[in-house]
């Protein structure tokens, strides 16, 4: 027969610390104090198994489960010598939560239960103290009416402060036991008003009622929000804890606390934390009362504070992990009512795993397995200074798209973020950007969209430049023709017009009015630096390089520790100011001869910032994909030109001046030049410019502009390598699903290679030829297109696109409906769909292996920075992973714990 319901106490329990997946972390956690012979409350846990019972079974426990739950009540009643609804000596409980993994404030909690008229008629009796059964009472009737019935908090809220203004009481301690009365009085009206009902005075009953919520609390809002946002699976649920109640509302000689055996912001050794005198545990945390720091606890009740000290220091040197306790002092005797693994911050991770590992408490891989890799994104990137933050309005909250602090003037275009950069710090706000806004988002110091989700172009660019970005924020309106922005705030609008101030969190998707001020990190030193260094021993030689497309991403890159540059993206460097005029003047060509002039005054261009990523990367690959976007992303927007040729009949000369800059042509020659414009605009529009005439595709089409390309790429090779830098350039084509194709612009990419060697005497200088698996056919055909490819390189952005038939530009329109069916558990733009598009990579990884055992194989998508996709790269046998320079060092740590778990796996497999 299953057990469901485990008892724990008196030194004794039915589970223990390893049973967190039916106990739940709170549940572990006490059932093994209790066989440690810590002093902890008696009581019982109603395993998770009964949580997913109730949910299955109509909102209902199972008879028999509520029957071995009254056989654990009849226990706890027999070892407290108390009876649950007696009213000679009555026995009170709380009911808590505890899911295995830690959800702290996300579910609820019940205390005092057990509390009727009678029975705390009976305790104030029988304690001397009216005053501590009525305070126990009102807090019992406020707690199950919100939690049990869904009264409202603010509605008991209303009635407790109304009686303190009438009795001008300033504390909830001022209030007498005949106040209490009235509140409770007050109180029961309330639950007879909103439920129809009478406040339930049978304890059994209350009991069960109060199980049944805190199971259902599994699904509130928060709690599904939680797990979603820390990757928690949904069917885990939520175990119940049963327990005797210890009260630190007793008086002087009572208290209650929360504590850390560590600082969980810091990461320092020292004992962190607060308590009340005189106060049950909801008073702590819910703020009522300012708290004092747990070093006084030492001043008001030394014995007690060296007992908790002694207890919480064996606690972490038994679990070997910080502890974030709960206790109760009632009457000078110290209750444990809970201890479990402390969350804590991404520089006290880190700064905890290397201490306990200088303490002899782990060895150096179970501290790299200890700390959650994206906690490594808060050590990374600027930070708002707190001291400053919390001085400012926050105006709106988006999607943290990009992590980091900016601090910058508001700008709406992207050419008046370049003109403004040079002389203040600008942030770039948008409706959304587009692939021709990169020139101002390169100079921003953060970008904020209305509109957009985590892989919208704002939020991808912006990653990989390393650049703070905040996406969707709904609450702002962007109206770029009067340089304004409006937020809706509290039932007022705030309008911030350009040039005003503005701080964004890309961390929290926070977005603040004001100039805030920032803290840099500093990767390379202190803490960080020891645990990564052990991170790269297990990593082994499984390699992280970075998306970079200037040698200013390669230079961050490389501090964070990047060994190479896994996917330079050409397109971006054409957007520049200076460049964009001859890349027009190529795409309107009507003849090769033209259309290479033009590419001609681009080589130098190009060759420049070639030259400076190899310089950058001294020694490790450079992987430069050739040209890849439609050629319409170059030119104006068809609608923003018809607008424009009709107005220019009757433009006056400033409007038709800046007509002129915009285009690019002389102001007498727009009227014969904007309607050709028009015509090559509208002659490259495509249904799909996805899937139509774009990467590969643009080079059998145009094989001069691959002929520049490769010459700009192997120029600059040579270039640096004479001044005693070493190269290792990898020429990249993208989209190919076809081996004709690559074998094609192959061919052009070794002659033009041949020709700049040969001429510069340095045949000898290596160099690799690939392509971007990025469609499935490419996939399935990838022995065959092993035969012309020396490596791989999957694009899974475009890849996931492709293979599930979606749109990451158009799949934000119906994303939360999709999560909130579970029929997509996680957003497969942002964690690898590893049984659908995961099965592809791995199909492609062997068939171009079985033709080409030396393929060096890699990814350079999105997904290359997300832990557990990077664990999956390295499972599937790939060399490397490549993500934004921000993101290396998170993909380091993800690579280390998928060696060191592999290992762990093949031990296991051998013993």
């Amino acid at each position: 027969m299953n057990q469901y319901v485990y008892s724990f106490g008196n030194g004794t329990a039915d589970g223990d610390g390893k049973m967190k997946d039916i106990l739940g972390g709170k549940g572990a956690g006490l059932a093994e104090m209790c066989r440690a012979g810590l002093p902890v409350p008696p009581g019982f846990t109603i395993s998770t198994a009964t949580c997913n019972l109730y949910f299955e079974q109509g909102n209902r426990v199972p008879d028999s489960i509520h029957k071995e739950m009254l056989a654990a009540l009849a226990t706890l009643e027999k070892a407290m010598g108390q009876k649950l609804g007696a009213t000679g000596n009555p026995l009170l409980v709380s009911v808590r939560s505890g899911a295995k993994f830690s959800m702290p404030g996300m579910m609820d909690t019940i205390l005092n239960l057990g509390l009727n008229d009678e029975t705390t008629a009976a305790i104030a009796d029988k304690s001397g103290n009216p005053r501590f059964a009525y305070d126990c009472y009102r807090r019992f009737i406020q707690m199950f009416g919100n939690v049990v019935l869904d009264i409202p908090k603010h509605d008991f809220d209303e009635i407790f402060d109304g009686r303190k203004k009438k009795v001008k009481a300033k504390l909830d301690t001022d209030l007498t036991a005949d106040d209490l009365k009235a509140v409770i009085a007050d109180y029961k009206k309330l639950v007879q008003k909103k439920t129809k009902k009478p406040f339930p005075q049978d304890s059994h009953e209350q009991l069960a009622m109060s199980r049944d919520a805190v199971f259902r609390s599994w699904h509130n809002d928060r709690a599904i929000h939680y797990r979603r946002m820390n990757g928690i699976p949904d069917n885990l649920g939520t175990a119940v804890n049963v327990q005797a109640m210890v009260f630190g509302n007793l008086g002087d000689t009572s208290a209650t606390g929360v504590a850390f055996t560590r600082d969980p912001s810091t990461g320092a050794k020292e004992f962190y934390g607060e308590f009340l005198i005189n106060a049950q545990g909801e008073d702590v945390v819910a703020g009522i009362r300012t708290p004092q720091p747990i070093a006084e606890l030492r001043n008001v009740m030394p014995e007690v504070y060296d007992q908790l000290r002694e207890i919480t220091t064996n606690l972490e040197n038994h679990y070997r992990d910080v502890q974030d306790f709960e206790f109760t002092v009632q009457e000078g005797k110290l209750y444990m009512l809970q201890t479990r693994n402390g969350k804590r911050t991404g520089p006290a991770a880190v700064k905890i795993a290397v201490d306990m590992v200088e303490e002899g408490l782990l060895t150096k891989s179970e501290a790299v397995m200890r700390v959650d890799p994206q906690q490594l994104d808060q050590m990374l990137h600027p930070v708002l200074d707190p001291a400053v933050r919390n001085t400012l309005t926050k105006l709106a909250t988006g999607l943290p798209a990009s992590p980091g602090a900016a601090v910058g003037r508001i700008v709406f275009t992207a050419d008046h973020a370049v003109h403004e950069a040079k002389n203040s710090p600008v942030i770039l706000v948008r409706a959304e950007t587009q692939p021709d806004d990169i020139h101002g988002m390169e100079v921003s110091k953060g970008i904020l969209t209305s509109r957009g989700g985590m892989t919208s172009h704002a939020a991808v660019v912006a990653r990989g430049m390393g650049t703070p970005c905040v996406a969707g924020a709904g609450a702002v309106e962007v109206i770029a023709s009067k340089r304004q922005m409006i937020v809706s705030l509290n039932g007022k609008k705030i309008t911030l017009k350009e040039g005003d101030w503005l701080s964004l969190d890309g961390s929290t998707g926070e977005v603040f009015q004001g100039q805030a001020k920032t803290i840099d990190p500093d990767p390379t030193s202190g803490a960080l630096a020891t645990f990564m260094g052990w991170a790269d021993e297990f990593r082994g030689e499984f390699g992280v390089r970075a998306n970079a497309d200037i040698p200013r991403d390669a230079q961050v890159a490389r501090r964070f520790g990047a060994q190479g540059i896994g996917l330079c993206r050409t397109e971006h460097m054409f957007f520049a100011e200076d460049r964009i005029p001859h890349m027009q003047a190529m795409i309107l060509a009507r003849d090769e001869k033209t259309r290479r002039a033009a590419l001609l005054k681009l080589l130098p261009m190009q060759r420049s910032d070639f030259a400076g990523l190899f310089k950058a990367m001294n020694g490790f690959p450079v992987v430069i994909r050739t040209l890849d976007p439609p050629l319409h992303e170059f030119l104006p927007k068809r609608e923003e030109l018809m607008v424009d040729i009709a107005k220019l009949p009757s433009a006056d000369a400033a409007t038709k001046k800046e007509m002129s800059a915009r285009y690019g042509f002389p102001v007498g020659q727009l009227r014969k030049e904007l309607p050709e414009l028009l015509k090559r605009v509208e002659e490259l529009h495509e249904f799909n410019p996805m899937l139509g005439h774009r990467g590969c595709r643009l080079g059998i089409t145009y094989p001069e502009i691959t002929e520049m390309q490769a010459r700009a790429i192997f120029e600059a090779a040579v270039q640096v390598a004479k001044k005693g830098v070493k190269v290792i350039p990898e020429v990249m084509i993208p989209l190919v699903g076809n081996v004709k194709e690559l074998a094609h612009q192959k061919e052009i990419v070794v002659r033009v290679a041949r020709q700049v060697l040969d001429k510069a005497g340095m045949k000898d200088l290596k160099y690799y030829v690939g392509t971007m698996i990025e469609i499935p056919r490419a996939a399935l055909t990838a022995d065959e297109i092993a035969t012309e490819a020396e490596f791989f390189s999957f694009g899974t952005n475009d890849l996931t696109q492709t293979a599930m038939g979606l749109s990451r530009d158009d799949y934000t329109k119906f994303q939360g409906d999709y999560a909130a069916r579970k029929i997509f558990e996680t957003d497969p733009f942002a964690v690898l769909d590893q049984g659908g598009v995961g099965k592809l990579v791995e199909h492609a990884v062997k068939l171009g292996r079985g033709v080409r055992p030396d393929l060096e194989i890699g990814i350079c998508g999105e997904h290359g920075g997300e832990p557990s996709s990077v664990q999956f790269c390295y499972r599937a046998g790939m060399n490397y992973v490549s993500c934004s320079p921000y993101r290396v060092p998170i993909a380091r740590l993800a690579a280390a714990q998928a060696a060191i778990a592999g290992d762990s796996a093949e031990t296991m497999r051998t013993a």
